[in-house]
């Protein structure tokens, strides 16, 4: 009969050899379509880091709030806004005092054509385009964001029958990119390539004090509140290489 200090080495060796990841768990994440980039790439990271997987989902900000708040199964809510992740807080959603900043957006009048959008936007004014994209204000921030932008040039009402509304912004990049619209409003994220600049058409990174600040906001929701996979990548998204990773995907970073 082995000796009882024997047998705790023994258990001692086996729980080396037992990989961490052995108790690695799954979590449904809802993603704005801005952060479909950076996301898929560190969604990749954080599941070499901690074994767990996010499935992720993109799509409209004020869709996904919708299908939670009718029983969707998600577990985290990486949002294109900041009101959403307290709305769902307060109602009850989410779990409160979760949310945080994790992005800060960056708007850019984009045209898949080389030298179509001038460095100052003049084009808004000057230009003799048929259409202008944008993502619907009612759902997608980035959109009220452009909305709110052309209110303040007083460019609203003369652009309102040119404009076309996508679901999101990933439909708003689509119009713009296969030339059913000539230009529009897309996320820096979608266009900027190695270098931090826009890498194919033209385009005009609007300055930041022209629109809302796009705080987007991450949020733990109630159906993920057990699961240590969604509180995980909550936390991973707040360490130096998921920062890093944001940043170079041209957002601000929250301070």
């Amino acid at each position: 009969m082995l000796h009882l200090s024997v047998l705790r080495l023994m258990l001692a060796a086996l729980l080396v050899l037992i990989s961490p990841f052995t108790w690695a768990e799954a979590t449904l994440v809802a993603v704005a379509s801005n952060f479909t980039k950076p996301m898929t790439e560190i969604a990749a990271e954080f599941e070499k880091a901690t074994g767990h997987v996010a499935k992720l989902s993109f799509g409209a900000t004020g869709k996904f709030v919708s299908q939670i708040e009718n029983g969707a199964p998600f577990e985290v809510l990486l949002a294109a806004d900041g009101t959403s992740p307290v709305t769902l807080e307060q109602s009850g959603f989410a779990v409160p005092n979760t949310h945080f900043t994790y992005a800060l957006g960056k708007l850019v009048l984009w045209s898949a054509q080389p030298g179509y959008v001038d460095n100052l936007g003049k084009i808004l004014t000057s230009g003799s385009f048929k259409h202008i994209a944008l993502a619907d204000p009612k759902l997608a921030p980035y959109g009220s964001s452009a909305q709110d932008f052309l209110k303040q040039q007083g460019l609203a009402e003369k652009l309102k029958p040119l404009t076309v509304l996508g679901e999101n912004i990933a439909q708003t990049y689509q119009f713009i990119s296969t030339g059913n619209a000539e230009l529009g409003f897309v996320a820096l994220s979608q266009v900027i390539d190695k270098e931090g600049k826009i890498g194919t058409g033209s385009g005009w990174i609007i300055p930041t004090d022209h629109y809302p600040s796009i705080k987007q906001g991450a949020v733990l929701l109630t159906k993920g509140a057990e699961n240590p996979a969604a509180t995980a990548l909550l936390a991973y998204l707040k360490t130096a290489p998921a920062l890093a990773i944001i940043e170079k995907y041209g957002y601000g970073l929250p301070k």
